[in-house]
């Protein structure tokens, strides 16, 4: 796989009525918060505000342009307008923003993850997410912006997961690299926790639900 020019994954993401600029504020401004934590915070307060400030500035940005946004399953996910994508965020490991390198989820993932990537069946009655949002959430294809702290500044990319396998999301159908400018170094590990964890239910392999 090879990599692609900043011109065109600016296209790319202006395709999903997003750019580099949004991620490039959002990641700064949830380092800032992650550096403010210390050594009389939880020891996983680090990570955790990472990934739950990064969200919360993807959907604080995107909701004023007519996007929605739900904690459900503990998964915080920004809606399309149209319904045709949703966003989130996780910390990631391998060549983020590389693609000649191979990526996954830097944590565990549960079957709530997995989920995201299933299709549900058919229901003779329009469901609540039918009513809320015309279609099934978990059947929304889910983007992931995948961060990591790499060399003392972060690096990212914006992924479509093919499949999870085990507990971790490893397999894109899209891989779209993210050139940054440099964010300085967050100095904390970012990637240490990114979620309050989703360890119940067996392990499940899925498919990407298309589109």
């Amino acid at each position: 796989m090879q990599n692609v020019s900043p011109e065109w994954c600016a296209e790319r993401l202006a395709q999903l009525d997003l750019s580099v600029d949004l991620f490039h504020v959002v990641l700064d401004l949830a380092a800032a918060d992650a550096r403010s934590c210390t050594d009389l915070d939880a020891p996983a307060m680090q990570g955790v505000t990472f990934w739950s400030r990064t969200n919360r500035y993807i959907a604080e940005a995107l909701t004023l342009e007519g996007w929605e946004y739900t904690r459900r399953d503990s998964i915080l996910r920004t809606i399309h307008p149209s319904r045709s994508h949703v966003v989130t965020a996780i910390s990631a490991a391998g060549g983020v923003g590389d693609l000649t390198a191979t990526v996954r989820s830097k944590n565990p993932k549960g079957p709530k993850m997995a989920q995201l990537v299933e299709r549900n069946g058919q229901f003779l009655l329009l469901s609540r997410d039918e009513v809320i949002y015309g279609r099934e959430l978990d059947d929304i294809p889910t983007w992931c912006l995948l961060y990591k702290r790499e060399e003392g500044k972060i690096v990212a990319e914006l992924s479509l997961p093919v499949k999870m396998n085990g507990k971790f999301v490893d397999e894109w159908q899209e891989r779209i690299p993210l050139h940054l400018p440099d964010l300085g170094d967050p100095g904390v590990d970012i990637a240490l926790l990114d979620g309050p964890g989703d360890d119940s239910g067996p392990d499940v392999v899925v498919e990407l639900l298309g589109g």
